[in-house]
Formats: structure tokens, sequence, C-alpha cells
């Protein structure tokens, strides 16, 4: 699951590159609004690469780990409507 989060976060960002470079390398000797539209699409893939690479899967079990309390565990359990074995 981490590897696949690692990819996508470096494919987005690698787009990301691209869209910058190629909009003021190439685009912009033919179109400054189409440069600076890449540019703008560009400035937003970071925060979502940021948010797809932090996302965590429903098989991702962080929030509901044990605490090692087994009072705490126990509470926490019963709030969620779960039974432990």
């Amino acid at each position: 699951m981490y590897a696949r989060r690692r990819r996508n976060y470096f494919l987005m960002m690698g787009g990301c590159v691209a869209l910058f470079v190629s909009a003021w390398a190439v685009v912009r000797l033919w179109s400054m609004p189409v440069a600076v539209g890449m540019c703008v699409v560009a400035m937003v893939i970071p925060p979502v690469a940021a948010m797809v690479a932090n996302r965590r899967g429903p098989e991702d079990r962080w929030w509901d780990d044990p605490s090692g309390d087994p009072e705490s565990d126990a509470w926490w359990d019963e709030l969620d409507g779960k039974k432990r074995h």
C-alpha cells in the first residue's frame, strides 16, 4: 500500500515539474495565457499529491489499533459498537 501511494505521489510531482518546465520553455513562445494556465494547474498539483500520499485506505487500521490500556480499549470498543474477542 505504501509503495502505491509513493509511486502516485512521484508521478503527480513529476507531472507538476513537467508542466512548469514545458510551460516556460516551450508553450510561452506560442501562447502566454496557456503557459500561465499550465502553471496554475501545476500549482494545484502539490497539495493534491500530498493528500494522495497521506490518504489511508480502509485496510490501513491505524485509527482503531488497541492503545494497550484494556479499560480504555474496552470503553472505545463499547462506543464504536464492537465486541472484543
